[in-house]
């Protein structure tokens, strides 16, 4: 999602929840993102993934950002959509994760533990690596 706030246009990132993420920021933000299965249209995945992972439903002109393939070697494809929100009432579905490891006790973690509005700058310090490609297509697209 992205929004035009004082002529200045940014983008809602998340962060990843549960223990591994807990202490990291810069680098590890990441745009709403899931898997879909054969049968499902990645458009349409994308946007349920984005209500998962956000508690808000997306709608209006998707713009496809493309694909790109991760250093994991999984490829990602991804969709821009203008909109607003209050980043703080962000509520994620969630995932259980035995912790600490070989402890035997499971727990639940967030898929997202927040989200925030970034300037395209900040966005550029805060993203996942991997995904970069998305910002500056989104840029290109929408400047």
């Amino acid at each position: 999602m992205y929004r035009r706030c004082s002529g200045t246009l940014e983008v809602l990132l998340v962060h990843p929840g549960g223990p591994f993420w807990a202490k990291k920021d810069l680098g590890a933000w990441s745009i709403p993102k899931g898997e879909h299965t054969l049968e499902e249209e990645p458009l349409a995945a994308a946007r349920r993934e984005f209500l998962e992972e956000t508690g808000i439903e997306p709608s209006g002109e998707f713009l496809d950002l493309g694909s790109i393939k991760q250093p994991s070697g999984k490829t990602i494809q991804a969709w821009a959509f203008e909109g607003n929100c209050d980043a703080t009432t962000v509520s994620s579905n969630t995932f259980t994760l035995e912790w600490p490891k070989g402890s035997g006790r499971m727990r639940e973690y967030p898929e997202v533990d927040r989200a925030e509005w970034f300037t395209f700058d900040e966005a550029r310090r805060r993203l996942i690596a991997g995904q970069l490609g998305f910002l500056d297509q989104l840029q290109r697209l929408v400047t």
